[in-house]
């Protein structure tokens, strides 16, 4: 049956090619299993005559540098931390799952995959949910040899937990810290590998531009944040592994350095980008109480295993939550939802808090947020085994707010989280580009439209430890006797050029508001137009408020200090210039896609406000391409299911 993408009703877009995203053909549950059989090997001498670049150190770009220098290829990291530990992995916080089937619960690698496709809402690659599952196991047993300090039971096992969209406990965890532990445990092994002189680190310094000769990746260009200085580095293949770009709304619950930059340089230079308007809103961010807050708070997910989500039943109820009694409370997802009740997933449970506070049924001095109490929990377990199980994020939450989360409810409410789009890759986590790969939240293939909590740390460990020290090899061994770039070759040159044209371009507008000014517009704007909830009313308006914001900020913008020295204005100036034109990309999808699923949620697609999916005309990843001219062409995978039957999500 030849596939065939439905024309859009988006005036500038164009229709593009259909993608072959290289899956193995056949059975999808062995699949990476023959596509490894298939790779080409690079023979132990020879590793070193390659150089591979790798541009963040997150658990992804950490995980990758650290395994191929140790497999002995010469391996250049970049990040622009001040050391590698400091990545933005550290910041999730509940747990990584793993389909190990410990407990006697019925899981198993099938069980997993189908929860991850469904949980996406069938809008990812079902190929590489068997390869999150198969590596789930790896994983575990990986990054507790290298010391990330795991809870145990009583017995010595590893304990496990619950997390949304599941029904079974196959979550690891240390504590409220699972991801800083298992970056601090990344971030060894990567520097063990710069001891052993394998892996050479570069740290403060932040891509600005790709290096692209005879039609593949062969470097990057680097600014120094501390000197200014721009350089350039050359290489046989390129990873980025530089995180999602939720901090284009602004608000949102990642750390405030975390950007999009070197993804959409990607885009740029040619790369696609796939399904930019799948973006996650965490149901147990903390309410932004303030619009002089400079972000969001995640509050782990893993809280919903014990607390409970609700709201007064009464619009108009100004009481303290204590002093509500039983039969006026609405535990909303309880009642919606009563097999999965506060364990739906992400979007379900957003998308309904997002309904409620709506409804005017929001709590807190702006009734912007719900209630998630630990009231019932801690009559029924006694404080000292919440208090072993989230202690950390009781005592965070207190320092945020100045509230005791022991004897009255948290506050919570949807956040700017998590990106479920990303670089286009294929199955070997290549890019459109020949020589760049992705890893990490930077590329797409897992997720679908809705990542599973307990996901991403696993995602980015299986991508960086057990599938690009595969695939790179891949690719490499056909270059064998071909040499790096040279470094005054007229394509390193060019991008020089290029790069520091842009700084002069940014330094030069001399206008009266600085970058952070235009963020907060451009969030206002996201969060309105493109957030849990969208229309083709709000999209339209939306893009056009772009647009025209986009032109006030090259002629108002103002850069503050010089680009020879350490300037954090000059860095955010190039992080909203590309939130810019990202924004109005993930709009154009979000307008162009005629269909809800998983957190894209379209209000004129529903069906008593549940997402209602177009399997007939939208079962396909559109992955854009920018020419720069204003259009934008949409590209086309297909997705097929064989062994996760499409079928319409159901949490009740």
């Amino acid at each position: 049956m030849t596939f065939e993408a439905p024309d859009s009703s988006v005036p500038g877009v164009e229709p593009g090619s259909i993608l072959d995203g290289r899956v193995p053909e056949g059975d999808p549950r062995t699949a990476w299993e023959r596509r490894r059989l298939s790779y080409k090997l690079v023979n132990p001498n020879n590793r070193r005559k390659f150089r591979v670049i790798v541009v963040g150190t997150g658990l992804a770009g950490a995980g990758a540098a650290a395994a191929l220098g140790e497999l002995g290829y010469d391996v250049h990291a970049f990040t622009y931390h001040d050391a590698p530990r400091r990545a933005h992995s550290v910041a999730a916080q509940g747990g990584i799952n793993a389909a190990r089937a410990r407990k006697v619960d019925n899981d198993s690698v099938d069980r997993f995959v189908v929860d991850t496709v469904k949980g996406g809402d069938f809008r990812g690659r079902e190929a590489d949910a068997y390869r999150l599952g198969e590596e789930s196991v790896r994983v575990i047993d990986h990054m507790n040899a290298i010391g990330a300090p795991f809870a145990r039971e009583y017995g010595g096992q590893l304990a496990t937990r619950s997390f949304g969209g599941v029904q079974v406990s196959r979550t690891y965890y240390t504590r409220g810290q699972t991801g800083q532990q298992l970056q601090i445990a990344s971030a060894q092994a990567l520097l063990r590998q710069v001891d052993a002189g394998t892996v050479t680190l570069r740290t403060r310094h932040e891509m600005l531009d790709l290096i692209i000769d005879d039609g593949r990746v062969q470097g990057v260009v680097m600014r120094n944040l501390l000197t200014g200085e721009i350089t350039a580095h050359t290489a046989h293949a390129v990873i980025l592994a530089t995180g999602g770009y939720g901090n284009v709304f602004y608000f949102s619950t990642l750390a405030k350095n975390s950007n999009a930059s070197a993804a959409w340089r990607a885009v740029q230079r040619g790369a696609l980008l796939a399904s930019p308007s799948f973006i996650q809103f965490h149901p147990t961010a903390l309410p932004v109480s303030s619009k002089w807050q400079s972000k969001t708070i995640l509050m782990s997910e893993s809280l919903r295993n014990d607390g409970r989500i609700w709201v007064p039943k009464n619009p108009d109820d100004t009481r303290a939550p204590g002093d509500i009694p039983e039969d006026e409370r609405d535990y909303y997802l309880e009642r919606k939802y009563p097999a999965f009740g506060n364990l739906t997933p992400r979007d379900v449970a957003s998308r309904n808090a997002h309904e409620q506070i709506r409804a005017g049924r929001g709590v807190g001095p702006l009734k912007n947020s719900v209630y998630l109490d630990f009231r019932d929990a801690i009559a029924r377990i006694g404080k000292k085994k919440i208090a072993e199980r989230y202690g950390n994020l009781f005592e965070m939450y207190t320092h945020a707010t100045g509230e005791d989360p022991y004897t009255e409810p948290m506050r919570i409410a949807p956040g700017a989280h998590f990106t479920m789009g990303g670089l286009w890759s294929d199955y070997d986590q290549m890019t459109s580009l020949p020589g760049l790969f992705v890893g990490g939240e930077a590329g797409w293939g897992y997720h679908g439209a809705n990542r599973l909590g307990a996901n991403s740390l696993l995602s980015a460990c299986v991508d960086g430890w057990f599938t690009l020290p595969y695939s790179v090899p891949n690719y490499l061994a056909p270059l064998l006797g071909s040499q790096r770039l040279p470094d005054d070759a007229p394509a390193v040159t060019e991008a020089l050029d290029r790069t520091r044209d842009r700084v002069d371009r940014l330094m030069s507008v001399q206008g009266e508001h600085g970058p952070t000014y235009f963020h907060r517009l451009l969030g206002d704007i996201l969060y309105e137009g493109c957030g849990v909830e969208r229309t083709r009313e709000t999209l339209t308006t939306a893009i056009e408020k772009i647009r025209a914001l986009r032109e006030r900020f090259w002629t108002e913008l103002r850069v503050l200090g010089d680009d020879d020295r350490l300037n954090q204005e000059l860095e955010k100036a190039g992080r909203v210039a590309d939130y810019l034109e990202l924004a109005e990309l993930m709009c154009v999808d979000a307008l162009d896609r005629e269909e809800s699923c998983g957190a894209h949620f379209r209000a004129e697609h529903q069906q008593d406000g549940e997402a209602v999916r177009d399997d007939e005309r939208w079962a396909f990843v559109s992955a854009w391409g920018v020419p720069g001219d204003g259009r934008h062409v949409r590209h086309a995978e297909p997705l097929t299911f064989d062994a996760v039957p499409l079928t319409r999500r159901n949490y009740k």
